[in-house]
């Protein structure tokens, strides 16, 4: 069902991407090297698809490659909407013009500005600031430093991760949580690259915590990507409940919902003693009107990194109650990032990398 629902999907847009560029290259239709043209793009388009089906199973690069190229389908898309739209207003408003050229550096100046914003919005992260007040008391305020979906491999390394720990240490966050997608899908490109001193520089006073997300649980590498970010100084939490901060608040952490035997949520909350703030780390926002109904004062999520490129941020916020950014639901308070890396491809549109910095304050406000 899938593969017949994209392989139907791809048709339009490879058709829209032949017709923009060979006209962007000024063939006419109907001639010889126009319709080779045609040939070759269809040729080449389900070729990548083709391709991406059959050899998944046996070189996951290939799913990248072929998400890569539906971005091109998908922005070539947008340009050949836009210059379509241009034109049809020079022609109300100048009939007799001809502006073909003029059409033509437009719509390549759109598709490389496309691709320069969605790598900016990939490489260059912002802080999300966010108070918020609990309904029941709290010791003491905390300042928590969100970040999730790093992703970190072979297009998000050391350089990211020092970024990371300048960002966290200018804001002065008391404590670090890392809900889930730490790694991107195993550790190879962190080991080749020497990345633990970079991950290490990730520090707080109150410590640094992370869950598994659905990528860290993917080809087995489970273990590995739990022994390499305990070595960086990282406590992983599987099903776990601690006391933070001298008995501040509970911090609960449960693994993606991929994760074998995993506990349910109101389970682990007996662990807690019900008196004192509950903060949740969880991959996945799709709990969130379940969790809504227990007694979860924080709880912080990403998995969907805002659909990272339009419009797929639509989707995302149709099948989830929450799909990026805070609302309090109930008795908690819920946030939701779009990430501070990316999958498949380093780019962003409609989405940019980010990390939250949360204060947090109890109902009495001390």
């Amino acid at each position: 069902m899938v593969f017949l629902t994209v392989g139907l999907m791809i048709q339009p847009l490879t058709y829209i991407f032949a017709r923009f560029w060979l006209w962007m290259l000024n063939l006419q239709k109907g001639t010889v090297g126009y319709r080779k043209g045609m040939w070759a793009v269809f040729l080449f388009s389900n070729g990548m698809f083709l391709s991406w089906y059959i050899l998944i199973r046996f070189w996951s690069p290939i799913l990248k490659v072929a998400i890569g190229w539906s971005v091109v389908l998908l922005f070539t898309l947008f340009c050949a909407l836009s210059i379509a739209a241009v034109y049809f207003i020079l022609k109300k408003v100048a009939p007799n013009s001809q502006p073909q050229t003029m059409l033509r550096v437009l719509g390549g100046s759109l598709f490389a500005g496309l691709f320069g914003i969605s790598i900016y919005n990939a490489y260059t992260p912002v802080v999300r600031h966010l108070e918020i007040t609990l309904d029941r008391p709290m010791a003491k305020p905390v300042r928590i430093g969100m970040v999730s979906d790093l992703h970190i491999g072979r297009l998000l390394g050391s350089r990211q991760l020092e970024k990371l720990a300048d960002m966290m240490n200018r804001e002065k966050v008391d404590i670090i949580l890392m809900p889930g997608d730490i790694m991107d899908d195993d550790v190879e490109a962190y080991r080749a690259e020497n990345m633990q001193p970079a991950l290490m520089k990730l520090k707080a006073p109150l410590g640094v915590y992370a869950t598994m997300g659905n990528h860290d649980l993917l080809r087995g590498a489970e273990r590995e990507i739990n022994e390499e970010l305990t070595r960086a100084g990282i406590q992983v939490m599987n099903d776990e409940v601690l006391e933070v901060d001298n008995g501040n608040f509970w911090l609960v952490g449960r693994p993606d919902n991929l994760a074998k035997g995993r506990m349910p949520t109101n389970e682990l909350l007996l662990k807690t003693d019900g008196k004192k703030p509950v903060f949740l780390m969880d991959h996945r926002p799709s709990d969130i009107e379940a969790h809504s109904k227990l007694p979860i004062d924080l709880q912080v999520s990403g998995h969907v990194h805002k659909g990272q490129i339009f419009p797929a941020n639509l989707l995302a916020e149709y099948v989830n109650r929450r799909a990026y950014g805070y609302e309090k639901i109930g008795f908690g308070h819920y946030v939701v990032t779009s990430g501070y890396g990316f999958w498949g491809v380093p780019l962003r549109l409609g989405s940019q990398a980010e990390v939250w910095v949360i204060d947090v304050k109890g109902k009495s406000g001390s």
